[in-house]
This record gives C-alpha cells, sequence and structure tokens, in this order.
C-alpha cells in the first residue's frame, strides 16, 4: 500500500514520459520521414558539389555524416518540443512530474530518436563515400555517446528557450556549440582506430561532455521551471 500511495520512482517516470513522446512521434511520423530523408538528401548534395573524386570522399565521408547527425539531431530533439503545450505541462506539475524527471524523459526519447536516425543515415553515407571502415565496432559506443549527448542539449536548451518566441531560432545556437566536443570526438575515434591508435581519449572527451551536460540538465531543470 505504501508504495502504491508514493507512486512511480523517478526512474519509471522517466522511461513513461519517453514513451509518451515516442508514441507521439510514431504517430506523426516527423523524425525518421522527413528529417531523416533530409538528412540524406544533404548528404548527397556533397558528391554533386565535389564531382568524382573518390579518394576525397572517401576521406571527407565520415565527418560529413557526423555533420550532418548532428544539423539533423538538433531539428529531431527541438522538433519534440512541440510535444508538450502549457496544459500538459500543467499537468505534469499537478501529477508530481520533477522537472528533472520530465528532462530526462525528453532527453531519454530524443536519444532513442537520434539512434533512429543515425541508423538511417548510415548506409546512406557507406553507399555515397565508400569510407574506410577500419574499426567499425568502435561506431556502437560513439553512436551511444552522440545520440546521448545530443538528446540531453536538446532537452536542456528547449527548456532555456521555453516561451520564447525566437525559441527555433535560439536553440541551435545553444545546441551547436555545445555539441562540439561530440562532433569532435565522432569524427577522431575512427580516425584513431584506422592508424591503430587507441580512441579512448576521443571516448572519454564525449563522455565528458555528456556528463557535464546532464549534470546541467539536473542543476538548472527547478530554477527553469521557477522562471
Amino acid at each position: 500500500m505504501t508504495e502504491l500511495a508514493s507512486g512511480p520512482g523517478p526512474l519509471r517516470q522517466c522511461v513513461e514520459l519517453a514513451r509518451k513522446d515516442l508514441r507521439a512521434e510514431t504517430r506523426a511520423g516527423e523524425a525518421l520521414l522527413v528529417i531523416a530523408p533530409f538528412g540524406a538528401v544533404a548528404l548527397l548534395l556533397v558528391p554533386l558539389a565535389v564531382g568524382a573524386d573518390t579518394p576525397l570522399l572517401r576521406e571527407l565521408g565520415p565527418g560529413l555524416y557526423w555533420v550532418v547527425v548532428l544539423l539533423v539531431g538538433m531539428l529531431v530533439t527541438l522538433r519534440a518540443s512541440t510535444v508538450d503545450g502549457p496544459a500538459q505541462l500543467e499537468l505534469l506539475r499537478l501529477c508530481g512530474i520533477t522537472p528533472a524527471t520530465r528532462l530526462a524523459g525528453r532527453a531519454l526519447a530524443n536519444a532513442v530518436l537520434l539512434l533512429g536516425v543515425q541508423a538511417v543515415l548510415a548506409p546512406v553515407a557507406v553507399m555515397l563515400y565508400d569510407p574506410d571502415l577500419s574499426g567499425w565496432a568502435w561506431l556502437l559506443p560513439v553512436a551511444l555517446l552522440v545520440a546521448g549527448g545530443l538528446g540531453v542539449l536538446g532537452a536542456l536548451a528547449d527548456a532555456l528557450a521555453q516561451g520564447l518566441a525566437g525559441r527555433t531560432t535560439l536553440g541551435p545556437l545553444l545546441v551547436a556549440p555545445l555539441a562540439v566536443p561530440l562532433l569532435l570526438g565522432a569524427t577522431q575515434v575512427l580516425t584513431a582506430a584506422r592508424y591503430d591508435r587507441g580512441p579512448w581519449p576521443w571516448l572519454v572527451l564525449m563522455l565528458t561532455a555528456d556528463l557535464v551536460a546532464a549534470l546541467a540538465t539536473v542543476l538548472v531543470a527547478a530554477h527553469l521551471e521557477e522562471a
């Protein structure tokens, strides 16, 4: 009876909020049916501009892939901010959902969507650029760290820009500079693996960036809610 009266814990609340956002995205289909194809077109435009310079495309491919993932990821995470309006937010407050838990649920949903976007764009990048995939096994932790970091940064930027008229412009301006360590680490991990160097420093850099973003989100969540 005590457990029933106290309600679900923060972890369960976070998972349920993420499921709510993912169900809304499943019905809308905007991330995987509109934004991901836009990213694929962006990957296609570069070979058209550079020409049939295969060695150059192979060198540029991994970096361009992660740049497109970053840009598309910002669209995905900030698009999710339209899921909850003022009435939905007030209902969550009445249900006892803390601001930190709400942002954690949004970040988790963002990360899942970004993993799906990466999975859609990866075969396109391989077909267009034919990159050297030496050390491809490192792509799994890199994909998780990039998705997690961008998911948290997107949730934080959404909270910071909540209620502002220029939120769609301000959001990318907030996320892009903070995502530089993720972009730098993602591009350098495969390069290090290709030359038989340990990619651990870059993975540590990305993990540190994720943890700092998560800690900042937790610390400012309550203050943003009051504001």
